[in-house]
């Protein structure tokens, strides 16, 4: 072990878990200093410790270009640039293009929130509730500035029976779709898939219009009319907006963190930070009780503890013990984290993954059923088949996955 790998302590064991539960030492796995560095950037401790850890961790030597390459990976620009930018340990060359990437993403982020602005003020013109979450609306509610967080799009959820309204209504504003569907298999879609992407002159994929929460297939079902029920405003750019409740967005950020692996610190982050806000955990545990994502939930505060030494909150701590798998599960995931990798979403390792992420067998088995047969936006825009043959694309589904799978087999 190095001398930057060294200065980091070890964070204090649980003594309510069980010892295969107890977090790891921060340095039996973050091996290399430049991860350590973006560790420093990304904890919660005062700027004085933080300038004395980093410099410790610079003097010691580092590759610059791995520095910034993860910082990008991981969506920590801003931190890290906000962190090392008065160090005199810091090279003046990878300041400078540390500060430019910091500077086009504060740019691009004061861009897409009044884009935001923009469309919700569209859709309210248009009697089309929108909740945005994550993006801007996740910016200013974790740090009260839209560009303290790195974001690259807009998340719109509107209830199903919106949707045709709302790609109307974004269309008039200039965007894009990025899936083309004739209306007929549009009709289909909106049964089987969950989001539609818009492109726009200033990119792709800039909006993301979702009626649900994840793709059917992963089995997690939101109610998204309960959801718009608890939503609570907002106040964002002079003006107020709603969004979901803190306990809904909870979830929503564990279940995408989730769905990805849990392969970034900016996720892991965004959810201890949440955390600490006041939230009502009596309906956080109801809820990923009955949704079937206590496991998820769990993986996600051990990763934030292991990694970030952020504090699990009570009623994760309590639920550790009966299910050893969330602590599996996370020591799994911790090297990716630390050498800036993603998990390959269509290998048969990530879809065990999932299985093992779900504590319920029902929620597992319909998983499979649903991977298996609920056709994706690729499978609808591979092939155009006559309206009276739609159910065909499930079967045709079932027939290319194991193929695909095989395509990547890695266990």
């Amino acid at each position: 072990m190095n001398a930057a790998a060294s200065s980091f302590p070890e964070l204090s064991p649980l003594p309510s878990i069980p010892p295969a539960l107890r977090p790891a030492p921060a340095n039996e796995f973050l091996s290399t200093p430049e991860f350590e560095l973006l560790l420093v950037c990304t904890r919660e401790i005062s700027g004085l410790e933080r300038a004395g850890r980093a410099s410790s961790i610079i003097s010691a030597g580092l590759d610059w270009d791995r520095v910034l390459q993860l910082a990008e990976h991981h969506r920590l620009v801003s931190k890290v640039y906000e962190s090392l930018c008065t160090l005199p340990v810091v090279p003046a060359r990878f300041l400078e293009r540390l500060g430019a990437r910091y500077r086009a993403n504060a740019r691009q982020a004061l861009w897409l929130t009044s884009e935001l602005i923009r469309i919700v003020d569209d859709f309210e013109s248009r009697q089309i509730e929108v909740l945005p979450y994550k993006g801007p609306a996740l910016a200013q509610i974790l740090y009260g500035d839209v560009s303290g967080r790195q974001f690259g799009d807009l998340d719109l959820l509107v209830r199903q029976a919106d949707v045709a309204r709302a790609k109307a209504a974004l269309i008039d504003l200039g965007y894009r779709r990025s899936l083309p569907f004739t209306e007929s298999q549009e009709k289909w879609y909106l049964k089987s898939g969950y989001e539609y992407p818009f492109d726009s002159a200033y990119g792709r994929n800039l909006v993301e219009l979702k009626w649900r929460i994840l793709p059917r297939f992963y089995s997690v079902d939101f109610d998204v009319d309960a959801m718009f029920g608890r939503a609570t405003a907002l106040p964002l750019a002079g003006r107020s907006l709603r969004t979901f409740c803190a306990e809904d967005l909870l979830l929503v950020l564990c279940v995408h963190a989730g769905k990805h692996a849990w392969s970034r610190l900016d996720w892991l982050g965004d959810i201890s930070r949440l955390a600490r806000q006041e939230l009502d955990w009596g309906a956080v545990e109801k809820q990923s009780k009955a949704l079937g994502i206590e496991r998820i939930v769990a993986v996600s505060f051990v990763l934030a503890q292991r990694v970030l030494g952020a504090p699990l909150p009570e009623k994760i701590r309590e639920s550790l013990p009966g299910d050893w798998r969330s602590g599996r599960v996370a020591g799994e995931i911790v090297p990716l984290l630390a050498n800036g990798a993603d998990y390959d979403t269509g290998s048969i390792r990530y879809f065990r993954l999932m299985m093992r992420a779900r504590e319920r067998w029902q929620d597992r088995a319909r998983f499979l059923w649903r991977l298996a047969f609920t056709p994706t936006a690729g499978d609808w825009s591979a092939l155009q088949l006559p309206q009276a043959l739609f159910p065909l694309y499930g079967f045709r589904r079932m027939l290319r996955l194991p193929g695909k799978l095989g395509k990547s087999l890695r266990f």
